[in-house]
């Protein structure tokens, strides 16, 4: 697909990588000829000295031909008047970056009006995907499926646990009777799919999926079962904090707000006044400690800095704070980090990306089956994804065990209607099902992607060719 980036950010650079990775023909399109020249010499893409509010500009990168036009600068404004003018030049979809709580409200109409095809806000994003650890903060990294019906958990495996060095097929009979599935484990950098050999080791980042309940059920007999936060202690009051203060409000949760900023504080505590909100430097140990930082359930580093934000994040956890979130945009910070302990790390780019590749997968598989969702994890080198099977998938009503898969493919869950089905090897796949799938380096745009290429199926009951 032909591709156009406006802004060259964190989250514009972070994107192209992706899409590059994919194979897309990337234009990025920034004021500043250094940062232009940085993403040039990072990556095999295009540039444009321009504005995204210039006609002009546009057009000189390509908008009249383009498939996608990503509007990532720093302005909300800017971001809806380059993709309202993209679309009048010829562009077929557009996304924008709209960060400003005051344009939510209005969101529908923005977007009929603007013709935006897509609306990120990767500040919201990053609040909600926050409220869903602090809901359950045995789990390192939550995604959710079909409505919350299926669960994908992450979290570190300890050295006391009773998977530690055991084969899967050797699971306690409690484990092995819940409807839940072990569908990748990242073990120092290196993503596995594990069978029944496969044996877990302290350290590694296992992935769980299954119904809700049978995941706390999960978490209960292996000891780790945390009930959600009630008391959360919250550095920092950008944009990211005020979205998740609105959610944890909701939800009936202390918030203790520390901001440097008074005018900032000022905002914060009009907008909440059941928070307590500090003007303070929330990097100061000192201040945390007179602030009884230990009587908190959890604790979120939200500030604008990457190196503040991972210092009082091991302060907490050393502290012995239960559930420690902290925001990183830097990936090569979020894995030293995670070697340290920390293994709650969001970064608003990162799920910006995701939900932008969803998208572009989506519009390069128009006439398959449908990708409802798509999740990068253990640092990006797998996918998690939901599948609607349709008439054109393959292999429809033909058992798992006769199938052949690619290698690094899972099916994790199947919902049939009110069914949740963890799949086994008499499973089949049917029409209009829901199909949790995961890929290791991922690359699936299809359900049809996930057979391997020479595997073919001729009659019933005469087998795999």
């Amino acid at each position: 697909m032909n591709i156009i980036i406006v802004g060259c950010g964190k989250v514009g650079f972070s994107l192209a990588e992706q899409l590059v990775r994919e194979k897309h023909n990337i234009t990025v399109m920034d004021p500043d000829e250094e940062t232009l020249q940085r993403a040039s010499d990072a990556m095999d893409i295009m540039t444009v000295s321009g504005s995204g509010s210039s006609a002009v500009d546009l057009r000189q990168a390509g908008a009249d031909e383009a498939d996608l036009m990503v509007a990532a600068t720093s302005s909300d404004e800017v971001n809806m008047v380059c993709c309202l003018l993209s679309k009048n030049l010829g562009t077929r979809y557009t996304i924008a970056r709209i960060r400003n709580p005051e344009y939510i409200s209005s969101l529908a109409d923005l977007r009929r009006n603007l013709n935006i095809d897509m609306v990120i806000n990767p500040e919201n994003s990053t609040a909600i995907e926050i409220s869903r650890l602090l809901r359950f903060p045995a789990a390192a990294n939550i995604e959710t499926f079909c409505r919350g019906r299926v669960e994908l958990i992450g979290f570190r495996l300890q050295e006391d646990d009773f998977l530690t060095d055991k084969p899967l097929r050797e699971l306690d009979p409690r484990v092995k009777s819940l409807p839940l599935l072990f569908c990748a484990a990242d073990r120092d950098g290196e993503v596995y799919i594990p069978n029944g050999n496969f044996i877990p080791r302290a350290g590694d980042q296992l992935y769980v999926a299954g119904q809700p309940a049978a995941l706390d059920r999960f978490f209960i007999l292996l000891g780790r079962y945390v009930s959600k936060a009630k008391k959360v202690f919250l550095v920092g009051g950008g944009k990211v904090s005020l979205y998740l203060a609105h959610i944890l409000d909701k939800l009936g949760m202390q918030l203790k707000i520390v901001e440097r900023d008074e005018a900032r504080c000022r905002m914060i505590s009009e907008k909440f006044p059941r928070a307590i909100v500090l003007c303070a430097d929330g990097t100061d140990s000192e201040l945390l400690e007179s602030e009884n930082l230990t009587s908190y359930d959890a604790f979120v580093a939200l500030t604008d800095r990457d190196e503040d934000n991972l210092i009082i994040s091991l302060y907490a956890m050393q502290r012995g704070i239960a559930k420690v979130i902290t925001k990183c945009t830097r990936q090569n910070y979020a894995g030293i980090v995670r070697s340290l302990g920390l293994d709650s790390i969001v970064s608003p780019k990162f799920i910006t990306a995701s939900h932008i590749l969803h998208m572009v997968r989506g519009l390069q598989n128009s006439k398959g089956s449908v990708m409802n969702s798509l999740h990068r994890i253990a640092d990006g080198h797998a996918e998690a994804m939901d599948f609607t099977v349709g008439p054109s998938t393959r292999f429809l009503g033909v058992p798992l065990k006769d199938l052949h898969l690619k290698k690094g493919i899972l099916l994790a869950a199947i919902v049939r209607g009110q069914e949740i089905i963890i799949p086994e090897g008499s499973t089949c796949l049917m029409e209009n099902d829901r199909v949790v799938i995961i890929a290791r380096g991922g690359g699936i745009l299809d359900l049809n992607d996930i057979y391997d290429d020479e595997f073919s199926f001729s009659a019933p009951g005469s087998g795999p060719q």
